[in-house]
């Protein structure tokens, strides 16, 4: 075959215009493979839910994180003040039809996904009719909280847990906010400790204040003692006769964000004496550059 000048030309652009695009193609896997990952597991997050400072934090966290270059989940419970037609809720499937486990009995657990509003971003909803269709989120209609809240807390934190598994995407920083997350540390530090996905996650447990535990029955740690812990494992969230979130989340975390605007008693009190890096955040828009570079320091480790 005889090829002219003209012919050579062509060939050897077109050679070197598929190499390019190979390398390219290349660096952008390096490049999406050497993303961080966060997992963002919250109790409330606009404009789905605006019960606390926790729902603006979470909305504005994640999608600031992902601008700046790392992969995100965000997984929050389906209450049933959420309108779905609304933001487009729709069931996955593929993650759906697992059953949790909570005192012995089975609840199934429907994962459902919406957009988030101006941004890039998806957000994971677990959702249950029993624990969940209500017309309020933590209290009932005489502002008392539910009786069952330890029973939802325990549903929404293992579920939380088992839907990462099924995603199979491994995090490196797991963030937790709010009481309803309290057990995730507790979680991936015991039950699911051997967990390869778990394996090198560094869990950062917010601590706000609230105080959801005081309605929880001494039964508490006998039911949150899943899979095959005993009640004694749950020592660290035993406070005198009663029960502690804060106090259990923060021992088994390997870090902790608190906010300087409530840094009242019963925080410093929490967080005394743990030798582990603490956040002090403003509640500004530094708030957001403060917590990426705590992210930073953490995945370094």
């Amino acid at each position: 075959m005889i090829i002219n000048r003209k012919d050579k030309f062509s060939f050897k652009s077109f050679i070197f215009a598929l190499s390019f695009e190979r390398t390219l193609f290349l660096s952008l896997n390096v490049d999406d493979m050497s993303k961080k990952r966060v997992l963002i597991v919250t109790q409330e997050m606009q404009p789905f839910t605006a019960l606390s400072e926790i729902a603006e934090i979470a909305r504005k966290l994640p999608q600031y994180i992902q601008e700046n270059g790392m992969e995100i989940r965000v997984l929050m419970p389906r209450f049933g003040t959420i309108n779905e037609r609304r933001h487009r809720l729709h069931e996955v499937v593929r993650l759906s039809g697992m059953n949790i486990i909570v005192d012995d009995d089975d609840y199934p657990l429907i994962i459902k996904v919406a957009s988030l509003p101006g941004a890039r971003m998806q957000v994971y909803f677990l959702d249950n009719e029993e624990f969940f269709k209500r017309k309020y989120e933590f209290n009932d209609d005489n502002d008392l909280p539910f009786e069952d809240n330890a029973d939802r807390m325990i549903f929404f934190c293992k579920g939380a847990i088992e839907t990462v598994k099924k995603f199979g995407w491994p995090p490196d920083i797991i963030h937790c906010h709010g009481w309803m997350t309290s057990l995730i540390p507790f979680y991936i530090k015991t039950a699911y400790k051997n967990e390869p996905i778990f394996k090198t996650a560094k869990v950062i447990y917010s601590v706000y204040n609230f105080k959801p535990d005081q309605a929880f029955s001494e039964r508490f740690a006998a039911k949150a003692a899943i899979n095959n812990l005993e009640s004694k494992d749950l020592l660290a969230f035993q406070n005198g006769s009663g029960i502690s979130l804060n106090k259990g989340a923060i021992s088994f975390c390997d870090a902790l964000i608190s906010l300087k605007s409530e840094q009242d008693e019963s925080i410093q009190s929490a967080v005394k004496d743990i030798d582990k890096p603490h956040l002090i955040a403003d509640e500004t828009n530094e708030y957001l550059l403060e917590t990426l570079d705590f992210y930073k320091s953490l995945s370094e480790e």
